[in-house]
């Protein structure tokens, strides 16, 4: 039998969202508020799913303890309150929107994990902005 986990956890973290090639008005055009050149900040949401088969010795997918431990290390002690253009080295040369931001998180979190395991991110940037990732 087959079941999914979740766990759901928390960071706040600042960002800008702009392309270099471009000069400060086309950012703003394209990228809005996000662009403004002091950044700006997200209390963000993300709900980390695993799917696989329920081992019969356990009665788990995976041990919820063990992924609360991973996620803390793997996503809150990266992102929480920090600024994820200056304080994340690879955010230096990628810009950080919901969706580049969820496919580092995945990539980071998949390493993890084991590989028998379905797994899907949903990051929310804001409470009606949401996206989800789970590696296709």
């Amino acid at each position: 039998m087959k079941a999914t986990i979740s766990r759901k956890g928390y960071f706040s973290s600042a960002h800008k969202l702009y392309n270099p090639q471009w000069d400060y008005h086309k950012n703003i055009e394209i990228f809005g508020k996000c662009a403004y050149l002091n950044y700006h900040g997200h209390n963000y949401e993300y709900i980390v799913s695993l799917t696989g088969k329920i081992n019969p010795e356990t009665g788990f997918v995976f041990s919820l303890q063990k992924l609360k431990n991973i996620l803390h290390e793997e996503i809150e002690e990266l992102f929480d309150h920090k600024n994820i253009n200056l304080d994340i080295k690879d955010f230096s040369i990628i810009n950080p929107t919901a969706e580049n931001i969820v496919i580092f998180l995945w990539n980071r979190n998949k390493k993890k994990i084991s590989s028998n395991l379905h797994l899907k991110i949903t990051l929310y940037e804001t409470k009606n902005n949401f996206v989800e990732y789970d590696g296709s």
